[in-house]
Parts: C-alpha cells; sequence; structure tokens
C-alpha cells in the first residue's frame, strides 16, 4: 500500500495554499516548485482539488490557485479521497473484497489496520499541518503568489 504520486503533490500544495493568507492566489509555478513537481503534473492535480471544491481556480494576469474556504478545516481524508481515494492495506479490503474474508485470521488485522489508518487521517486537518509546516520551518507564515 503506498499513496501515488499524485496524492503525495497534492497534500503538498494543499499545505503551500493553506499557508498563504486568504485571498491571495498562488501561481501554479510558486506551487510547483513548492511541491517539488513539474507544472503540467500539478496541474493535473490541483483540477482534482477544484472538482471537489476545496480549491479556486482564475485563469489570466492575476489568477492563479487559492484554497476555499471550506478547506482549511478539510480533513486528510477529505483531500485523499478528492485525489485518489485511500488506498486499502490489503486487496481483502478493497471494494472488491475476498472470498477469504469470512475465515481468514488476518482478515481481522488488516481491518482494523485500516479502520485506524482513517482514523489518524480524519483527525489531520489541514489547517493542523499548514500549523505544523510553519512550526516545524520556524516562520510564521508562508506567503506565496500575488494577489
Amino acid at each position: 500500500m503506498q499513496l501515488t504520486r499524485a496524492a503525495d503533490y497534492g497534500v503538498r500544495a494543499m499545505i503551500q495554499l493553506a499557508n498563504t493568507s486568504p485571498g491571495v492566489r498562488s501561481s501554479l509555478t510558486d506551487l510547483a516548485d513548492a511541491a517539488e513537481v513539474s507544472p503540467a503534473f500539478l496541474s493535473k492535480v490541483l483540477q482534482r482539488l477544484v472538482k471537489a471544491g476545496l480549491v479556486a481556480s482564475r485563469r489570466g494576469k492575476r489568477g492563479g490557485f487559492e484554497l476555499r474556504d471550506r478547506a482549511r478545516a478539510a480533513s486528510l481524508m477529505e483531500i485523499l479521497a478528492a485525489l485518489d481515494g485511500v488506498p486499502a492495506l490489503n486487496q481483502c479490503l478493497a471494494e472488491e473484497g475476498c472470498q477469504r474474508s469470512s475465515w481468514c485470521a488476518a482478515h481481522p488485522v488488516w481491518l482494523e489496520a485500516q479502520e485506524r489508518m482513517r482514523d489518524v487521517l480524519i483527525r489531520a486537518t489541514l489547517d493542523h499541518l499548514a500549523r505544523e509546516s510553519r512550526d516545524r520551518q520556524g516562520v510564521p507564515s508562508i506567503r506565496v503568489g500575488q494577489a
């Protein structure tokens, strides 16, 4: 089980946007640099976040990306769901399930681990991650982009 690159870069971009002052739009280039990803790949990721209603996008000279108001309170679970979904720890936990789950001794262990992972992702909000990011970098606020 591993998160996709899109999920990883999407979370990085969301944290960067959360550390930007409200009302300030960030350019794709600035976000791509901060996430250490190509602008072309990040553009596709950001469009998924726009479609999910977490990010607003505006074209033009004064365009860019910014968080929607509700996104600051979004959980990491919501963000991952908007991108690629939360991966299953084991194939038997995927939607298709497994014929062995009713008698497999490992199934309850995988199920508990998956539930705990989901609980952690639900408790981790974007606002908390942004504060943690600022604290770890030792800066009061990060401002990216132009108004």
